[in-house]
C-alpha cells in the first residue's frame, strides 16, 4: 500500500514507539539512531512521489531526522532541500515541531569567489537560500560542511554563531573537520557560549579515519554527538557487490566508488562478513549498520535508500541483537586489512 504524499497525508499513531532514541552529546537533543540523508538518490534521479513515499514511511517509523545541504541532489544544486521543501509545504507542514532537520554548506554553490568555502558572505547567504527552498523558517541544525584552510577558522564559527543568534538555526555542528580545527571549534564556540552539539564524518566498518585520527575522545571530552554518514561505505559494505562489479552500480559509474577498490582482498573480506551476518540472520547492509550503531561514540547512522525495500531493510538494523565478543573480534580480523585510515578530507 503506498502513502499518500498530500495535505490528507496523516502520521502513523504509534510512530514513537517504532524506536529508542539517542541523546546527541551533552545536549536535550533525542536523534534516532537511524536517520535519513538525501544525498544523490534524493535527487534527479527518483520521482517525486517515490521520494515522497519514503520520507513519510520513514517519519511513521519514528526516523524524525532528516539530513540534508545545500549542495545534495546532485543535480541541479538545491534540488534535494527543493524536494524535501515540497513536503514541508504539504504532507510534513503540521509536523515541523517534531521533526529535527539538518543542512549544511561549504561546497560550491554558485560561481564567482563567495559561492564556495567558509567565509561569512557565503555561509549566511547559502543558508538563506535553504531555508528558502525547504519553505523553512529555521533548521534545527546547521553544519559547515568542510574545513576551508583559508579562511579564518575564526570567521567561519562566529558566522555560525550569528545564525543561531538571528534564529536561523537551533544548533550548529560541524563536518570533515581535522582534530586540531576540531578543537578550535568546540573552544571557540563553547567561549562564545554556543555548543556544538554534533560532528557529521564518514564512518564504517572499513573507513577509521575517525579512529586514526581520535576524534572520538576529543567529542567526548567536549559533550558533542556524532552523526554518521556513509555506514555502508557507499554500498560497498552490501550484497551488490560479493560477486564483481554490476554494470549498473554506482562502482561502474567510478564517481564515488573505484573498481580498483574491489581487489581479491576485499572480496574475500566482504564475503567473510556475509557469512557472518548470514549467520546472525542479517543483510551484510544491515549487518555494517549494527555495527556502526553498536559503537558507544555514534549518536545517529544517516542512511540513504534507493527503494522502498532497501529502506525497510535497513531500518530493520535496528532490531538485532547486539555483537557477541567472538563477532567482533571476527568482524575485526576481516576488516582489518581493508580499512581506510587515510582518507583525503
Amino acid at each position: 500500500m503506498k502513502v499518500t504524499f498530500s495535505s490528507s497525508y496523516e502520521a502513523a499513531e504509534d510512530r514513537y514507539q517504532q524506536m529508542v532514541y539517542r541523546r546527541c552529546g551533552h545536549s536535550g537533543v533525542l536523534l534516532p539512531p537511524i536517520s535519513l540523508g538525501f544525498w544523490q538518490i534524493f535527487g534527479h534521479q527518483r520521482t517525486y512521489e517515490d521520494i515522497a513515499e519514503m520520507v513519510l514511511f520513514a517519519f511513521d517509523q519514528g526516523v524524525c531526522h532528516f539530513d540534508l545541504a545545500n549542495n545534495y541532489g546532485p543535480v541541479p544544486p538545491g534540488i534535494a532541500e527543493t524536494n524535501f521543501g515540497r513536503m514541508m509545504s504539504h504532507s510534513l507542514a503540521p509536523y515541523r515541531d517534531e521533526l529535527f532537520i539538518s543542512t549544511k554548506a561549504g561546497y560550491e554553490m554558485w560561481p564567482g569567489p563567495y559561492g564556495n568555502w567558509g567565509s561569512r558572505k557565503y555561509l549566511i547567504s547559502s543558508l538563506d537560500q535553504s531555508l528558502k527552498r525547504m519553505n523553512l523558517e529555521y533548521v534545527d541544525l546547521f553544519y559547515i560542511h568542510r574545513w576551508d584552510p583559508e579562511t579564518p577558522l575564526e570567521e567561519t564559527l562566529q558566522a555560525l554563531v550569528d545564525i543561531v543568534h538571528a534564529g536561523k538555526a537551533l544548533y550548529v555542528g560541524i563536518s570533515k573537520f581535522p582534530h586540531d580545527a576540531a578543537l578550535r571549534a568546540f573552544e571557540y564556540l563553547e567561549e562564545q557560549h554556543i555548543h556544538c552539539l554534533a560532528v557529521q564524518d564518514r564512518y564504517n566498518i572499513i573507513d577509521r579515519q575517525m579512529e586514526a585520527e581520535d576524534l572520538f575522545h576529543l567529542m567526548r571530552d567536549y559533550g558533542v554527538g556524532f552523526t554518521c554518514f556513509s555506514p555502508l561505505q557507499q554500498g560497498l559494505l552490501t550484497k551488490r557487490y560479493l560477486n564483481g562489479v554490476p554494470p549498473d552500480s554506482r562502482m561502474a559509474q567510478g564517481q564515488f566508488l573505484k573498481e580498483s577498490m574491489l581487489t581479491e582482498e576485499m572480496l574475500t573480506a566482504l564475503r567473510g562478513l556475509n557469512d557472518l551476518a548470514q549467520q546472525r540472520g542479517q543483510s551484510l547492509a544491515q549487518m555494517a549498520l549494527s555495527w556502526v550503531l553498536d559503537q558507544p561514540q555514534v549518536t545517529s547512522a544517516i542512511i540513504g535508500a534507493s527503494s522502498m525495500e532497501q529502506l525497510k531493510e535497513n531500518l530493520q538494523a535496528v532490531e538485532y541483537a547486539p555483537f557477541s565478543d567472538e563477532e567482533k573480534d571476527l568482524i575485526e580480523k576481516l576488516s582489518r586489512p581493508i580499512q581506510i585510515r587515510h582518507w583525503t578530507r
